[in-house]
């Protein structure tokens, strides 16, 4: 892919990231949160379902020839939120401050950039 492609596929999680994370403002606070943390409420299967953008996630990091470690280092992220997220009260607070989504949507922005940065451009021989 071009580097325009890529840094689309990357505003598309980004903008996913957003909605699951950081949606909504709450009234008087500077505290955001997102659908991530509202179907969070839902018991038993809230946390499971706000798992399926990790898969959107996953697919564009692959498809962007992400290295396995940053990909293992999503997976990671999404498992402490959704592990956390089990335990009622404590998990939904921690939901609200650890923004998994945004997190891999930071490290998914870092890969495609350092890989399209100028300084990782072949060198061109004359």
């Amino acid at each position: 892919m071009s580097a325009e492609a890529d840094f689309r596929a990357v505003a598309r999680v980004e903008r996913l990231a957003r909605r699951m994370d950081s949606a909504f403002r709450v009234p008087l606070t500077g505290i955001r949160l997102g659908w991530d943390s509202i179907i969070g409420l839902v018991p038993g299967v809230g946390d499971t379902i706000a798992l399926f953008p990790l898969a959107y996630q996953l697919h564009t990091a692959r498809s962007l020839g992400a290295p396995k470690s940053m990909i293992t280092r999503m997976v990671l992220n999404s498992g402490a939120d959704w592990l956390i997220g089990l335990v009622p009260i404590v998990g939904d607070i921690f939901d609200v401050g650890f923004k998994s989504n945004l997190r891999n949507a930071a490290l998914l922005r870092a890969y495609v950039e350092q890989r399209h940065s100028p300084l990782n451009a072949p060198e061109r021989t004359q």
